[in-house]
């Protein structure tokens, strides 16, 4: 998918939400990116294969 220098990370890669966004639908909570993901708001992903990542919100120590 991913035609530009350099290419984005692959969905199965560690840092996949590193790649680029190519459609943004911010007033429905979503974003594709070049590698074929959608992030959602909540920071949930669907990937290519139609697996999904729940959300993983960073937390913050007490």
């Amino acid at each position: 998918m991913c035609t530009h220098e350099p290419h984005c990370p692959t969905p199965d890669a560690v840092d996949r939400e590193a790649a680029r966004t190519v459609a943004s639908h911010p007033e429905q909570g979503w974003s594709l990116l070049c590698n074929g993901i959608v992030v959602f708001e909540d920071t949930g992903e669907l990937l290519p294969d139609g697996r999904s990542i729940d959300p993983h919100r960073p937390t913050t120590a007490a």
